[in-house]
């Protein structure tokens, strides 16, 4: 679905079809219903943020930008109701200690990432997330995973350009680290020892 058919069941439903609503719920529940099961890693409360994201997406539907893309805007609106959950929960977050730049691991060739990244199973780059701060791991899921430009993940987010910048390149060297120090050597480190 691109831009053109949401902005059209858009106009639709705020035109009185509240029926066309339904075609973007099928079209999103799926990621959707992703992100909250990352952030509460409970299927029933998923499920019940995920309906909660919709309806409040429904009833602030006017306030959509036109032009823009329905999902980033539907995934902060859900990235809020995550949060406001997890802190009303009180949930245990993992939290990874800050660190300083490196300027040398900044120079780590993006062929060496790939590579590491695509030899790493989804399983072990998952758990590898799920030790990253909150704030990190969904800037790189919302650029990897879910496909968003730098300027959509900084919209999501509710952050600067340059922040995003900042997170993912961060995120992408904390990954690199954690999956390296399980075993998974980029090739060319593997053929220097």
């Amino acid at each position: 679905m691109d831009e053109r058919q949401e902005q059209e069941i858009i106009d639709a439903v705020l035109d009185g079809d509240a029926g066309a609503y339904a075609l973007l719920v099928r079209r999103y529940e799926r990621p959707l219903f992703g992100l909250m099961m990352r952030l509460t890693r409970n299927h029933d409360d998923a499920l019940e943020l995920s309906q909660d994201t919709f309806f409040r997406a429904y009833d602030r539907l006017e306030q959509f930008r036109a032009g823009g893309r329905f999902f980033p805007w539907l995934y902060a609106i859900g990235l809020n109701i995550g949060r406001e959950f997890l802190r009303r929960k009180r949930l245990p977050t993992v939290s990874v200690e800050a660190f300083e730049s490196e300027p040398a691991a900044f120079g780590v060739p993006p062929q060496q990432e790939a590579l590491l990244l695509a030899r790493a199973t989804a399983e072990e780059v998952d758990a590898a997330l799920g030790q990253l701060t909150e704030e990190t791991r969904e800037a790189l899921i919302l650029r990897y995973r879910e496909d968003f430009s730098l300027e959509e993940v900084a919209s999501s987010l509710d952050i600067s350009l340059s922040a995003v910048k900042m997170r993912l390149s961060r995120g992408l060297i904390r990954l690199r680290r954690m999956l390296t120090e399980d075993g998974h050597e980029p090739e060319q480190k593997q053929r220097g020892s």
